[in-house]
């Protein structure tokens, strides 16, 4: 599905955020106090970051947990904004807290995955961004769904939101992962394809849920070329009342920032690499047609099976059928070096073109 490009101002006009990559929005994940949130300012401006997070209002799970500071918290980023000079971000909910920004001087906002997922939500705070210059930024819903995530961007940008971008921050599971949150590069990568206009950042912090796997996730988002990172910082991680497991010290945000972690270029202009890539690319670019000709010869074969079941009264699906096939082509596949779970997508998804072709001779709605 297309998308109609959004009325975007580059993330490098926004006046807080300056190349080389990545761009960084750092700081702990709750205000909890004026000391905690002034100590971790310090240590941060001394890095170099110039865009200091913190969450202010925490949409917990469970009522009695620390649902953070509040307005008050907002007094405490005001004051280390005027003393080092740095831009202030946090996450908004509502209307209210909106306004609440607003009053008390935030430079950045950003729409957290639970909110992303209600259109109510998001609308009412489009509403009240309207006529502001605020940049915001909207992490991806909860679940893995695409136009939802699409959906909160338009209604932001119709809004008159013209600095806006996106935050990946991964999708909850149910299965048991390394990490806190699915990441599912897949659906950024589809996003990033769908609108290329849109600054991107990614959220190793909550995507990992802890500091073991930050560096990896990190680099993974400069390796696809992803502007941004937002990464969670505290003090002293270690008495933090909210995700003290995922969150770094300005010390280990130095390392990883400095030391850890390489950013690629877009392109070169070296000849070689011009000339080497260009001659590659030929090659897939017939790989992919060949693709296509395999493709469009195995689905006739689906349709010629389809009239076969037609006209014998037997059902579409086989599903012992389908299962011995699958299982070869993994065996096959893994012979390739290709890994199962690229396998079993791709096959499943010709099955289901297959299923649906059949299912329309077999209905009558098939012109072929």
């Amino acid at each position: 599905m297309a998308n109609k490009k959004l009325d975007i101002i580059p993330l490098y006009d926004w006046g807080m955020f300056t190349e080389p990559r990545p761009s960084v929005v750092a700081g702990p994940c709750s205000a909890e106090s004026e000391e905690q949130v002034m100590e971790t300012a310090r240590g941060l401006k001394e890095l170099g970051i110039n865009v200091y997070r913190a969450g202010i209002w925490k949409p917990r799970t469970h009522p009695g947990s620390f649902e953070g500071a509040g307005s008050p918290g907002l007094k405490w980023l005001q004051k280390a904004k005027k003393e080092y000079g740095l831009k202030i971000a946090t996450e908004v909910a509502s209307e209210k807290h909106v306004f609440e920004c607003l009053k008390f001087g935030v430079d950045l906002v950003w729409l957290g995955a639970r909110t992303t997922a209600n259109p109510f939500l998001v609308q009412e705070i489009a509403d009240a961004l309207k006529d502001t210059d605020i940049p915001v930024l909207v992490k991806n819903p909860v679940n893995p769904d695409l136009d939802l995530w699409i959906g909160a961007l338009e209604r932001l940008n119709r809004a008159g939101i013209k600095k806006l971008g996106v935050i990946h921050r991964g999708f909850s599971t149910f299965e048991k992962i390394q990490y806190r949150n699915d990441p599912q590069w897949q659906v950024a990568i589809e996003l990033r394809s769908r609108h290329p206009e849109l600054p991107f950042f990614v959220d190793p912090s909550h995507m990992a849920g802890c500091k073991d796997f930050i560096q990896e996730i990190s680099q993974r988002s400069l390796d696809l070329g992803f502007e941004g990172l937002m990464i969670e910082s505290h003090c002293n991680p270690s008495v933090a009342l909210s995700d003290a497991k995922q969150q770094l010290t300005p010390a280990e945000l130095s390392d990883l920032l400095y030391k850890q972690i390489k950013v690629r270029d877009a392109d070169s202009d070296a000849k070689e690499w011009k000339e080497n890539i260009d001659q590659l690319r030929a090659k897939i670019d017939i790989i992919d047609e060949n693709i296509l000709y395999t493709l469009g010869s195995r689905m006739k074969i689906s349709r010629q099976i389809g009239e076969y079941k037609k006209n014998n009264n037997i059902a579409i699906l086989q599903t012992s059928r389908w299962d011995a096939v699958l299982a070869k082509v993994v065996a096959k596949g893994k012979e390739y070096g290709l890994p199962e779970n690229f396998i079993t997508d791709v096959f499943n998804a010709i099955h289901e073109a297959s299923v649906e072709a059949q299912n329309e001779i077999i209905s009558g709605k098939s012109s072929k």
